[in-house]
């Protein structure tokens, strides 16, 4: 049976990397689905709509034979500016998202988030309700809502946070993940803040699991590539100059396209065991059962091998350069992902403890004994929590990345996410505690809001560091028998 995603993008930043998200997820499918039939993967993220009638009608999966039509993705985009939902309409995606499931305003949330929670969302409510009711009226196994946004500004922060507790209230039992951009130290909205912050609040309250993405961890992933591929293209520069041949260029790229590149590639890797068949396949709801020990405690550190898509076929001397730089070993992608350099947040997991850890392979050539024996070699030098020692949740799936033989997605429940909350709750006192900017937000909230979210955010925090040192279990208080001296 069909297992459908609906995808929930708000915010320039959500729907930047939606936008990219569906451009690789149409590359990946094209790459496997090399028939045109709409099969059960396909329908995990797409439908198959007839447009020769009116109203269009939604064919179903049936044998996985029937032709594609035309695909309309299984999404909801939500913006209060509507610059970025047109552009993504004139463009390539135009046609595979569905106009009717927009919901957009003219203004903006102004980079605030009470401004977004409170006037925008309870304003346009019942529209965007009205909008997922009708996507997920269209699946025939819902399995999880995807909300992709970041916490920096006002729309992605405030509507987004409030369309999560929405569908808290009005889908409880369909499990909601989210995909958030979380901001930078010197990002370029001075209250993002008091925007990460009130937005975390509400993430730990009502999200069922959240997959933390922080900026300058994707830049410094950019950055870190880009050097290393222009190093490999001038190294092919030079060979080729020697040998008398002409080479090709790499080429620029923009640089929030790799970044959004990034974080699509986490939500594709994490849903393949979903959309594709495989030796051990991991469902969604099987991450929230085996790596969230408690409610709140559910933010999982992601990192992947390889990190970044391959380069368009066009370019060819991109392309090249990234081939040099990708794993060759299974071995190695495991080293990876357990890596500093390859989390997508700033923080170390190896200094952390592991509460619990998920492990996706990808690729014909995992096997079960690979990865066993690469969590054997590996586990001796990861700190993991005393009452889960083996608390890793393995998967397999058959089909590789597009262009990689193989690759790797690990999510981990880890103490080093505390280094993050504390910091986003530094930022925000710097501001805070001389109450600048509070005036904007207690136009459209109770200034009590500020008090709630750090008191959310402060006990969140004090429960990871409370397991950060909770590798050995505590000694056992023996009680000696008295025999019978108690007898006169």
């Amino acid at each position: 049976m069909p297992r459908e995603l609906v995808t929930i993008q708000v915010g320039q930043c959500g729907n930047q990397v939606g936008c990219r998200f569906w451009e690789l997820a149409l590359r990946e499918h094209a790459a496997y689905n090399t028939k045109g039939v709409y099969d059960e993967a396909l329908s995990s993220f797409f439908r198959n709509v007839d447009t020769r009638v009116e109203p269009p009608r939604n064919l179903p999966v049936g044998d996985g034979r029937g032709a594609i039509r035309t695909l309309k993705a299984r999404s909801v985009i939500v913006d209060m500016e509507c610059g970025v939902i047109n552009e993504m309409l004139k463009g390539p995606l135009g046609e595979v998202l569905d106009t009717r499931q927009l919901v957009s305003d003219v203004s903006g949330a102004g980079n605030n988030w009470a401004h977004g929670h409170h006037e925008y969302g309870p304003r346009y409510h019942d529209a965007i309700l009205d909008k997922i009711r009708l996507t997920a009226e269209d699946c025939d196994s819902l399995q999880s809502f995807m909300v992709l946004h970041s916490l920096g500004g006002g729309t992605g922060s405030g509507v987004g946070t409030y369309i999560v507790r929405m569908l808290a209230d009005e889908f409880p039992g369909v499990f909601r993940f989210t995909g958030s951009v979380f901001p930078s130290e010197d990002d370029d909205v001075v209250t993002s803040p008091y925007n990460a912050l009130l937005a975390l609040g509400q993430l730990v309250e009502h999200a069922d699991c959240v997959l933390p993405i922080e900026n300058q961890a994707l830049i410094d992933i950019v950055n870190r590539t880009e050097a290393a591929r222009d190093r490999a293209a001038a190294a092919d520069a030079s060979a080729a100059a020697a040998s008398g041949l002409k080479g090709s260029g790499a080429g620029g790229s923009k640089p929030f396209d790799s970044m959004n590149g990034i974080a699509a590639s986490l939500l594709l890797h994490l849903t393949a065991s979903v959309r594709f068949e495989g030796p051990l396949n991991v469902d969604l709801n099987d991450i929230t059962m085996n790596l969230v020990p408690y409610p709140r405690m559910h933010f999982l550190l992601s990192s992947m091998s390889p990190l970044q898509p391959p380069p368009k076929e066009r370019d060819v001397g991109r392309a090249a350069a990234a081939l040099a730089l990708q794993p060759r070993t299974l071995d190695q992608v495991f080293g990876d992902v357990f890596s500093r350099e390859h989390q997508l947040i700033r923080a170390d997991p190896r200094a952390g403890t592991y509460l619990a850890c998920g492990l996706i392979a990808r690729g014909p050539t995992a096997t079960m004994a690979d990865i066993n024996r690469n969590v054997a070699r590996l586990r001796p030098q990861l700190k993991m929590v005393h009452w889960n020692s083996e608390g890793f949740k393995l998967g397999i799936c058959s089909t590789p990345p597009v262009g990689c033989p193989f690759g790797l997605l690990c999510l981990a429940n880890n103490t080093a996410i505390a280094h993050t909350f504390s910091t986003m709750r530094e930022r925000f006192d710097k501001l805070y505690k001389r109450r600048f900017y509070t005036h904007h937000y207690e136009q459209y909230m109770d200034p009590g809001g500020f008090t709630s979210a750090m008191e959310v955010v402060g006990d969140i925090t004090a429960q990871y560091r409370a397991l950060e040192g909770a590798t050995q279990a505590p000694p056992l208080t023996r009680l000696r028998p008295r025999g019978l001296s108690f007898l006169p």
